[in-house]
C-alpha cells in the first residue's frame, strides 16, 4: 500500500515561524504521530509526505528516517494538487491511503478498518458531529455516499447533514493520474480538492465505501493553538485512562503529561503535575510525588521520590528515597537503598548500596561505594576547565559537611574527612583525615566602614 501524508500548509492561523505539521503534541511534531501510526499498519508500505511550506525544516527534522519519501509541492493549490505530486513515487498496483499531517490522533485500528472498508475500491473516513461547521459533508443517494460537498460550496439543505468528511481516505491508484488531472478549481477557494474524485468514482462505477471513526477527538485536525491545546488535553486524558485501566493510582488524572512511554508495575501511585518523557520505567510500588519531571529513567521497585525532583537518563535501585528537590543527569546509577536529599545533583556516577547524599551537594564523575555517608555542602571538584576526572569513594566511608573533593582523588575504605576539608590527595583506609587551614583571631580588626 502506498501511504501518502500530506503536509504542505502553512498553518498562518499558528501565528509561528514553526511549520504548521512541526508544532508539538506531547513534545513530538503532530507529523511524527501521523508516521508513527502508518508505520503500524506495515514495514512494507511505501511511506510519502508531501511538503511545502516549511519544507526545508520538515526534512532536517526526518533526515534520518530513510523509510520516508518526500514529495515538494511548492504551490498550495488544494488537496488534490497535493496527492498529484506524491504520485510518481507511488506504486501504482496498490491502492494509496491518503492521511493529513495535522490529524495526530488517528487510531491505527480506525485507519485498518477503513482499509478493509475501501476493498478494490474508495474508501471514506467519516465522523458524525453535533456541530458540523466548517467541514465538507456526505452526500449519499439511496444510503451510498455519492459526493463531498465543502461547506462553502453547500446549500442550506446541505449544510444540514451531520456526517462530515475526515479528509482520510483510501483511493484506487491506478485511476488517480487521470482524476487528478481533470480536477478543476471553479469553486469558492479557487483549489483542486481532493474530494473531488470521489464523484467521479460515482460516475465511473467505482465502488465508494465509508468506514466510520469512533470518536471526533480521533480526526480532530489543528488548524492554531486552541485546538493544539485541546488536542494535547485529549491525548493526556487516553494516557491517564490507560494508566488507572492498568492499575496506577493518578492523584488527579487531568495533572499528568506523559510525552514518551510510560511503563508502570503494580501499586504505582503519581501525584499531580508530573511530566514524564522519554521512556521512563517505574517498578512495583514506586511513589512519585508532586510536579517531578522524569525522563529516560528507570526506578526499582518500592522507591518514593519526593516532590520536585528532575531526572534525566538515570538508573534507581530498590527501596530508595529520593528528594525533594533533587536532581538526577544523565550516567547516574543509584544502587538499592540510597538516599539522595534536597538539593543534591548528582552526575555520571554511582552510588552504591545504602550510601547517603541528604543535603545541598555536587557529585559529579564519582564511583562510590556502599553505606557511604556524605555531609552537607560536599562538592566533587571534577572538572579542571578542560578535562573531566573521576572521584573514587570506598565503603563506609564518611564525608564530613563542606568538604571539596578535588578529582583525580580516593576516599579510602571506612576513611573518615573532617568538615571543611579540601581534599587533593588520597585519603588512606580508616583514617580521619582533615585539610582546612588553621583557625585564627585576629584581635583588633574592625570591620571596614563606608566613606561619607
Amino acid at each position: 500500500m502506498n501511504i501518502v501524508i500530506l503536509a504542505a500548509g502553512m498553518g498562518k492561523r499558528m501565528r509561528s515561524r514553526l511549520p504548521k505539521v512541526l508544532q508539538p503534541l506531547a513534545d513530538k511534531p503532530m507529523l511524527e504521530h501521523v508516521i508513527e501510526k502508518a508505520r503500524l499498519l506495515g514495514s512494507n508500505n511505501r511511506l510519502i509526505v508531501v511538503i511545502g511550506h516549511g519544507a526545508e525544516a520538515v526534512k532536517a527534522y526526518f533526515e534520518k528516517d530513510e523509510d520516508i519519501t518526500f514529495a515538494l509541492q511548492a504551490e498550495q493549490l488544494g488537496t488534490g494538487h497535493a496527492l498529484l505530486q506524491a504520485l510518481p513515487y507511488c506504486d501504482q498496483s496498490e491502492p494509496t491511503l491518503v492521511l493529513l499531517g495535522d490529524v495526530p490522533l488517528i487510531r491505527p485500528e480506525t485507519l485498518k478498518n477503513l482499509v478493509q472498508a475501501a476493498g478494490s475500491g474508495v474508501g471514506l473516513l467519516t465522523v458524525r458531529l453535533d456541530n458540523p461547521r466548517g467541514y465538507g459533508r456526505i452526500v449519499r443517494q439511496d444510503g451510498a455516499v455519492c459526493a463531498i460537498v465543502e461547506e462553502k460550496d453547500a446549500t442550506d439543505e446541505q449544510r444540514a447533514i451531520n456526517e462530515v468528511n475526515t479528509g482520510i481516505m483510501v483511493l484506487p491508484t491506478r485511476y488517480l493520474e487521470r482524476w487528478l488531472n481533470e480536477l478543476g478549481n471553479e469553486n469558492a477557494q479557487g483549489e483542486y480538492y481532493l474530494t473531488d474524485v470521489i464523484a467521479r468514482a460515482v460516475s465511473e462505477a467505482v465502488a465508494v465505501n465509508s468506514a466510520t471513526a469512533q470518536t471526533a477527538t480521533e480526526v480532530e485536525g489543528v488548524n492554531n493553538k486552541v485546538q493544539l491545546a485541546a488536542l494535547e488535553r485529549a491525548y493526556q486524558k487516553d494516557n491517564a485512562l490507560r494508566l488507572m485501566n492498568d492499575g496506577v493510582t493518578l492523584i488527579d488524572p487531568d495533572r499528568i503529561d506523559v510525552r514518551g512511554e510510560l511503563v508502570c508495575g503494580k501499586d504505582v501511585t503519581i501525584d499531580v503535575g508530573c511530566i514524564f518523557s522519554g521512556k521512563v520505567v517505574l517498578g512495583d510500588g514506586v511513589r512519585v510525588g508532586a510536579y517531578c519531571v522524569l525522563k529516560d529513567v528507570e526506578i526499582g521497585e518500592e522507591t518514593e521520590i519526593l516532590p520536585f525532583c528532575h531526572f534525566d537518563g538515570a538508573q534507581v535501585g530498590k527501596e530508595a528515597r529520593l528528594g525533594p528537590y533533587s536532581r538526577l543527569r544523565p550516567g547516574t546509577t543509584l544502587a538499592d537503598q540510597t538516599h539522595i536529599g534536597n538539593f543534591v545533583e548528582i552526575k555520571k556516577s554511582v552510588v552504591g548500596l545504602g550510601s547517603k547524599v541528604n543535603h545541598l551537594s555536587y557529585i559529579g564523575d564519582t564511583d562510590m561505594g556502599a553505606r557511604v555517608n556524605i555531609g552537607a555542602g560536599t562538592i566533587t571538584c571534577n572538572y579542571d576547565g578542560v578535562n573531566k576526572f573521576r572521584t573514587t569513594i570506598l565503603d563506609d566511608a564518611f564525608i564530613g559537611s563542606d568538604t571539596q573533593l578535588v578529582a583525580p582523588v580516593t576516599v579510602g575504605k571506612g576513611a573518615t574527612l573532617g568538615a571543611g576539608t579540601t581534599l587533593t590527595k588520597n585519603a588512606p583506609d580508616g583514617e580521619l583525615t582533615i585539610a582546612r587551614a588553621r583557625q585564627m583571631t585576629i584581635k583588633g580588626w574592625k570591620r571596614p566602614t563606608k566613606n561619607k
